[in-house]
């Protein structure tokens, strides 16, 4: 049986669709940044997807050639995340979305250190004929956020986040989007099979205690 991350931890992916507290610890991710709105035809985003799950397969199935990586235990490839952003402002402003910046990342098993991720893209650029350069290893540590389970088409968002704001302000938590922390999302439904209103994603926020 494949290891399942969202099965296995399910505090971190399969959360109720009322607010609560986590605190996440450091993991590896493959990632890609850009800027611009995520629903471009043919834009920079819908681009870094392909190259995110070009390079999350090719560690995926190295198990069927001759490269070896130490550790290697099969499993369901994690479910597409992302930070998001927008300069001079905190949270998001979903009307604006051409101002977005963004980290596209799917998470890294334990076992894929930066060597073997190194390979992977050596290894994918070579079979692929596709240039993976923008593809980094990236390690993110979010600590303690408020996260929900948000149903429905992503616009519909802001009300989600406004139940987890008054949540954390509630248990004594203000947002915190000082240095790399972000409003990041995690997508478990596939958009392009899926109706709008049944779209599943955990959306979270860092938080900070309030001072006194």
């Amino acid at each position: 049986m494949a290891f399942d991350y969202k099965k296995e931890y399910k505090e971190f992916y399969l959360p109720k669709n009322k607010p609560g507290l986590v605190t996440v610890p450091s993991m590896n991710f493959i990632a890609v940044r850009g800027k611009g709105n995520p629903n471009e035809e043919g834009g920079a985003y819908k681009q870094s997807i392909g190259l995110l799950y070009g390079i999350a397969f090719t560690i995926k199935m190295s198990k069927k050639g001759e490269h070896r990586m130490k550790g290697y235990f099969d499993y369901v490839v994690p479910p597409l995340e992302g930070l998001w952003w927008q300069e001079g402002v905190k949270g998001v402003d979903y009307s604006r979305k051409d101002t977005f910046e963004w980290i596209s990342m799917i998470r890294l098993p334990e076992f894929v250190t930066r060597e073997e991720f190194d390979w992977a893209i050596a290894e994918a650029t070579q079979k692929k004929k596709t240039d993976y350069s923008k593809v980094e290893f990236l390690t993110y540590e979010e600590g303690l956020c408020v996260q929900c389970m948000h149903i429905g088409p992503y616009d519909k968002e802001p009300a989600t986040i406004k139940a987890m704001d008054n949540f954390a302000n509630e248990q004594g938590y203000l947002l915190d989007m000082e240095g790399s922390r972000r409003h990041h999302e995690i997508y478990l439904s596939d958009v392009r099979r899926c109706r709008a209103e049944n779209l599943k994603t955990v959306i979270r926020h860092p938080v900070a205690a309030e001072k006194e």
